[in-house]
């Protein structure tokens, strides 16, 4: 019998590789060999499976976010760029259906989403760079908040606008261009990581 978590992953795996609106609860089951009805027997709907795999997900990744702040807290610049670092790791295997597909047909998963990066740039990474600000590696001319709106708040937007850039540049090249460069250009001269080292 397959468990809830399973279903659950191969749901976010395929929801995410083909975009939502294309994949069945019919292509779901016939790729774990059970029937819709057990399918129904964890989730009331489609966008309930939606929603709950995209829940998960970001569970995860909020696990990892958890997990660096608690090994780097003492370099939060460092924090940063884990945490996005992490963030790409993700979004690489995004189809861009998958992130337009919720908002057009699964507005409670868009909603969940929208929430997430939400409290992602104007949360996590504001209260770092805000943290590095005051400690001093960060330039004491800089408007944080400012900096988050421009660069930081809805990276996949950016990525997925109008072509899919994960297909066209490397995931290296454009952690570099939309992370490393934008924080090397605010820290302090004498602020340095391994990764802005190793960069420039």
């Amino acid at each position: 019998m397959i468990t809830k978590a399973q279903l659950l992953q191969c749901a976010i795996t395929k929801f995410t590789r083909f975009g939502s609106k294309h994949v069945t609860l019919d292509d779901l089951a016939t790729e774990l060999g059970i029937s819709k009805k057990t399918i129904y027997s964890f989730f009331k709907n489609k966008e309930d499976l939606v929603t709950s795999s995209l829940e998960s997900l970001l569970n995860e990744y909020k696990n990892d976010i958890n997990g660096i702040v608690n090994s780097n807290g003492k370099d939060p610049v460092l924090c940063v760029i884990l945490i996005y670092r992490r963030g790409f790791e993700y979004l690489k295997y995004f189809k861009p259906s998958f992130i337009f597909g919720l908002q057009k047909y699964y507005p409670k998963a868009s909603l969940l989403f929208d929430n997430f990066s939400e409290e992602l740039a104007h949360k996590t990474i504001q209260d770092l760079l805000i943290e590095a600000q005051l400690k001093g590696d960060i330039r004491p001319e800089i408007n944080i908040e400012l900096i988050v709106k421009i660069y930081f708040f809805r990276i996949d937007n950016l990525v997925f606008k109008e072509n899919n850039l994960f297909e066209i540049y490397t995931k290296d090249v454009l952690f570099r261009h939309l992370v490393l460069y934008n924080l090397k250009g605010i820290v302090n001269y004498s602020y340095t990581n391994r990764y802005l080292e190793l960069e420039f």
